[in-house]
C-alpha cells in the first residue's frame, strides 16, 4: 500500500485503500448475505470455542496446588505462544505445497517482508493478549471457574462500544437491549460469589477483585477489536502468515516478561518448565487451540459472535466445575444463564436486523452492477472491495476460497 492506494495481487490494478468506515459498510453488506457454508463455518467455530473456552478455567483450577500456582503463569503463556508459532509454521508449509502454478510463493523472502510490514498492527493485540493471559491466572485466585467465565462475558458490551467507535460497526436498538440483558444475566450470577472477610494486599478481596475485573474486561476487549481490524484490513494475506506474526509478537512479549522476572527473582526463575504438571501441559494445548480458533473468528466471522459463543461455554464450565470440584450450581447461576440465552437469541434474531435496516434507512445502497456481480462473490474480497469508489472486478476463476487450502 502506497499513498493511500493498494495494488491487486491478481491483476496489479490500483485501488483506493479501504478505510475503517468502508470496511464496516462492506461487512454489513456481507453479513446480510451469509451463505449456508458460512453458517456451517460459524456453527463449527462456536461449538469448538464452547468446548475450549469452557475447559480453560477448569484446567487452570486443576493446575493450582493448595490454592496457589507452583509455576510461573508467564511461562505457560510463553509456551502457549511458542506452540501456536510452531502450528502456524506447519500450516504455512502445508499451504505452500498446495499452491497453484503462477501464484506468489508464500515462503519467499519478499512475500514475508511485505506481509510483515502490512501486518505490523498485530503487535498491538499481541501485547494486550500477553497482559490478559496473565490476568486470567490472577482472576482464578478470587473467583471459581464458572464465575470467571461469566465475568469474561462482560467483554461483549465493551467490545460492542469499541466496534461502534473504532470500526464504525452499527447495532440496532434491539441488539443494544440484548447486550443489556446479557449484563443483567451476568450480574445475577455474581451475587454473593465472593468470600467475605478475606483480604489480599491489605485490601478487601471484593475491592481488589473488582479492580482486576475492570482490567480483565477492558484489556482483552481492546485486543479483540484491534485483532479483528488488523486481520480483516489485510484480508489477502494468509491467515497462517498473520498468525505467525501475531503469535511471534506474543512469544517475544512473554519472553521479555520472563527476563524481567529473572532480574528481580534471580536466574532460577528462567526455568520455564519449573512446577509444571500434566494439567498445565493440557492447559497449554487448550490455550493454543483456543487462540488459533479465535483468529478464524476474527478474520472469517465476527468478534461479537466470538464473545457470545463464550457465554454458551459457561454451561459447560459450570457443570464441569460442579462435577469435578463440588462447586454448587446456585439458583442465581441458573437464572443468569437463562437470561444470557434470551439475550443471545434476541441479539442474533432476524427481527433485530430488520429493525436496524428500518432505523438506518437502508444499509448503504449497492448499485445495480454490484448487486449482479456479487451474488456469489466470497467474503475474501470484502476488504479489497470495501471502498465504494473502487471499480476493480475479479474474474470468477480468480476468486479465493473462504478458508486457505
Amino acid at each position: 500500500m502506497k499513498n493511500g492506494m493498494a495494488e491487486c495481487a491478481v491483476c496489479h490494478s490500483k485501488l483506493v485503500s479501504p478505510t475503517v468506515k468502508t470496511i464496516s459498510r462492506a461487512y454489513d453488506r456481507h453479513r446480510s448475505k451469509i451463505s449456508s457454508k458460512q453458517r456451517a463455518l460459524n456453527v463449527l467455530l462456536v461449538v469448538g470455542d464452547c468446548m475450549l473456552v469452557g475447559l480453560q478455567p477448569v484446567l487452570v483450577f486443576m493446575s493450582k496446588v493448595d490454592g496457589k500456582f507452583k509455576f510461573s503463569p508467564v511461562s505457560v503463556n510463553f509456551l502457549t505462544e511458542a506452540t501456536k508459532v510452531v502450528f502456524a509454521i506447519i500450516m504455512l508449509l502445508i499451504q505452500a505445497r498446495h499452491q497453484k502454478v503462477g501464484e506468489k510463493p508464500l515462503l519467499s523472502i519478499s512475500t514475508f517482508v511485505q506481509a510483515a510490514r502490512n501486518n505490523v498492527l498485530l503487535a498491538v493485540p499481541a501485547l494486550l493478549y500477553a497482559i490478559n493471559n496473565y490476568l486470567k491466572f490472577i482472576m482464578q485466585l478470587y473467583f471459581n471457574p464458572a464465575t470467571v467465565k461469566m465475568l469474561s462475558n462482560l467483554k461483549v458490551l465493551v467490545i460492542a462500544v469499541l466496534l461502534k467507535f473504532i470500526m464504525k460497526r452499527r447495532f440496532s436498538i434491539i441488539q443494544w437491549e440484548a447486550l443489556a440483558l446479557l449484563l443483567i444475566g451476568i450480574s445475577i450470577n455474581q451475587l454473593r460469589s465472593l468470600p467475605e472477610g478475606t483480604t489480599s494486599l491489605a485490601l478487601p478481596v471484593t475491592t481488589i477483585a473488582y479492580i482486576y475485573t475492570l482490567i480483565f474486561v477492558t484489556v482483552p476487549s481492546m485486543a479483540s477489536v484491534f485483532n479483528e481490524y488488523a486481520l480483516k484490513s489485510q484480508y489477502d494475506t494468509s491467515i497462517y502468515l498473520q498468525n505467525l506474526f501475531l503469535y511471534g509478537y506474543g512469544a517475544i512479549f512473554n519472553f521479555l516478561a520472563i527476563l524481567g522476572i529473572a532480574v528481580f527473582k534471580g536466574p532460577g526463575s528462567l526455568d520455564i518448565f519449573e512446577g509444571h504438571s500434566k494439567a498445565t501441559m493440557l492447559l497449554i494445548i487448550n490455550n493454543a487451540a483456543q487462540g488459533i480458533l479465535s483468529s478464524f473468528f476474527f478474520k472469517y466471522a465476527d468478534t461479537i459472535l466470538k464473545k457470545y459463543s463464550s457465554t454458551v461455554a459457561t454451561i459447560f464450565t459450570g457443570i464441569a466445575s460442579a462435577l469435578l470440584f463440588g462447586h454448587t450450581l446456585t439458583v442465581n447461576f441458573l437464572l443468569g444463564i437463562s437470561v444470557v440465552f434470551i439475550s443471545m437469541h434476541q441479539f442474533f434474531s432476524p427481527l433485530s436486523k430488520v429493525k436496524d435496516d428500518q432505523q438506518n434507512g437502508t444499509l448503504e445502497l449497492i448499485d445495480v452492477r454490484e448487486n449482479h456481480s456479487s451474488k456469489d462473490s466470497s467474503f475474501v474480497n470484502m476488504a479489497a472491495g470495501a471502498n465504494e469508489e473502487a471499480s476493480h472486478r475479479v474474474g470468477p476463476d480468480e476468486r479465493q476460497p473462504l478458508l486457505p487450502r
